[in-house]
């Protein structure tokens, strides 16, 4: 949730007082807490958050949560519970959304049954079959969501945290064209992390962290590279290629990963997908391991991902993670013990807030509609580039084109999210499966063996699914 070792004072304009942030999902358990740790943290903006979540005991925890952060640091910001979503977005600024699709329970049919037709994923939430089915339970809630900010926050400014984030994006500016809504992902922080340790070391004592470098993103979420690394107007670019070729068969890591923390364990990574993708392809490659694995056919990476150095993550650590968690957070709530330092997370979110409630620009990585920004991809599809958040709204920053092989496999997962979007909304169900079979880890199965494991997860998450596609899975 916090990130040390970095200069909390703020130097924004004057905090905006009538700001209004509609948080749906607003009981998260890792998403809102955050968000308010860095509204503290930050102290330059200031009004109300409502929290919005189907579970309102949740939402009522996190209320008390927040409104103990903003005690203890004298920010002032004010939280409460809101259990009418037309009411927590009436007049609203921004939303901000980060639901689940699902509960756990579905998330481990989406890894389980696939695994038992020889389909391996490490994360299974974005694209593949795990992706595909979890999709299918996540676009007709977002399309409700988008539906109720049309008539009661039409004018907001709309993030979404939610995955699959290419496709639930997508789905808010399907069902409600005029939007702003932007999907926000921390995972390019990862290399710009590796280009701030590069700098260090070129300027021992400099202290430079992820913020201070400035990267030229392409490609869609999860799937993300850069072909520019700036470090204070120098190119670290050279650096990172020779970085990455020393440590190519190794790996790299600035710490090393303690066994004994199992998070750590599951979830960080050598960066060799990244740095084998760069001998390939010639561009670097943004996103964390684990992710980049799974657009890519499975005996790439994924069938030998302990050679590749990361893991696949069993969903069991995270309903363990997630029953701990609660407890933390409602001993917090409560006012029980002390609460960590309350210090600035490594999400753009609340800078990207600022920029558009302020007026003080500031450029990340965004998942918006292509106007043009990534040449080579539809336009239409959602793609993740740079954008300037600014007093004039979000506008995405062109960012060139992929090589072209990179394009090609980029497209393909581009199209397919975006018709998968069109099929839902427009209850084609005979277009679902298709779209299933064509999903790049299926490439090794059999026509049959796939039309199973559809037939299989469908039923496994029927209980989560519109009625539309609940027939589809009978």
């Amino acid at each position: 949730m916090h990130v040390s070792g970095l200069d909390n004072k703020s130097t924004s304009p004057a905090p905006r007082a009538d700001l209004t942030i509609a948080y749906v999902g607003g009981g998260s358990l890792n998403w809102a807490p955050t968000l308010m740790a860095d509204l503290a943290a930050h102290g330059g903006l200031s009004g109300e958050v409502r929290l919005y979540d189907i579970d309102i005991p949740a939402a009522e925890r996190n209320a008390r949560l927040g409104n103990r952060f903003a005690t203890e640091t004298g920010a002032t910001m004010a939280y409460r519970a809101e259990p009418d979503l037309r009411l927590a977005l009436k007049g609203a600024d921004v939303v901000v959304i980060s639901i689940l699709p699902g509960p756990f329970e579905a998330m481990s049919a989406d890894i389980d049954i696939p695994r038992r037709h020889g389909i391996i994923q490490s994360v299974g939430d974005t694209v593949g079959p795990g992706g595909f089915v979890r999709a299918l339970r996540a676009i007709p809630m977002v399309a409700e969501i988008a539906a109720a900010i049309g008539e009661h926050a039409p004018d907001a400014f709309v993030c979404n945290l939610t995955n699959p984030m290419s496709a639930l994006t997508g789905t808010l500016y399907a069902v409600h064209p005029g939007i702003r809504a932007w999907g926000e992902c921390h995972e390019v922080t990862k290399l710009r992390a590796i280009a701030a340790w590069l700098g260090n070391r070129r300027h021992p004592g400099a202290g430079y962290t992820y913020r201070d470098v400035q990267v030229n993103v392409l490609g869609i979420n999860h799937f993300t590279f850069v072909d520019a690394i700036s470090l204070h107007g120098t190119d670290l670019l050279p650096d990172y290629r020779e970085m990455a070729t020393t440590h190519m068969l190794a790996g790299w890591r600035d710490t090393p990963i303690d066994p004994a923390d199992e998070k750590q364990r599951l979830f960080e990574d050598f960066n060799r997908v990244k740095f084998d993708l760069l001998r390939h392809f010639g561009v670097a490659a943004a996103a964390g391991d684990r992710h980049l694995a799974e657009f890519l056919p499975q005996e790439v990476y994924l069938t030998t991902s302990d050679q590749w150095g990361f893991e696949l993550t069993p969903v069991d650590f995270r309903i363990r993670e997630k029953a701990q968690r609660e407890i933390l957070l409602a001993d917090w709530a409560s006012g029980k013990g002390t609460l960590p330092q309350i210090t600035r997370s490594s999400e753009a979110l609340i800078d990207q807030i600022e920029g558009l409630m302020t007026g003080k620009p500031h450029v990340s990585n965004a998942n918006l509609p292509n106007h043009g920004q990534l040449a080579g991809l539809p336009l239409g599809t959602i793609v993740e580039t740079n954008a300037l958040f600014s007093g004039l709204g979000i506008q995405p920053i062109h960012s060139g084109r992929l090589p072209e092989a990179l394009t090609r496999i980029t497209a393909d997962h581009a199209l397919r999210q975006t018709a998968l979007v069109e099929a839902v909304l427009g209850d084609q169900t005979d277009a679902l499966f298709p779209l299933f079979a064509s999903e790049p880890a299926l490439r090794a199965l059999g026509e049959d063996a796939k039309h199973a494991m559809f037939k299989d997860m469908l039923s496994a998450t029927a209980r989560w699914l519109p009625e539309t596609l609940k027939a589809e899975a009978a």
